[in-house]
């Protein structure tokens, strides 16, 4: 095929990114590669492609920009980005 000498483990992690950049449900990823686990899919085969990391932190961009155009203040617009991303914040 032209690919070289890869072994069945970097095959595996790159079929898992394939699939998932392709945009292939998470329940159909765990299932196509027998794993026991969605969190072993999720967590640990799948690499976030780089155009994905493009397009997340554009949305985090585009979210605070908008709000300070907004002028909503600061709380608010950090408020919007916790309801964004569907997380608590943690207090320290």
């Amino acid at each position: 095929m032209g690919i070289g000498n890869i072994g069945w483990h970097t095959f595996r992690h790159t079929y898992s990114t394939l699939l998932h950049a392709l945009g292939t449900k998470p329940a159909v990823q765990k299932e196509l590669l027998r794993h026991a686990d969605i969190r072993t899919t999720m967590n640990v085969c799948t690499q976030a492609v780089s155009d994905e990391k493009r397009e997340a932190a554009s949305r985090v961009v585009h979210t605070l920009y908008e709000s300070v155009l907004a002028g909503k203040p600061l709380p608010t617009v950090l408020k919007s980005l916790v309801d964004l991303v569907g997380i608590e914040p943690t207090t320290s």
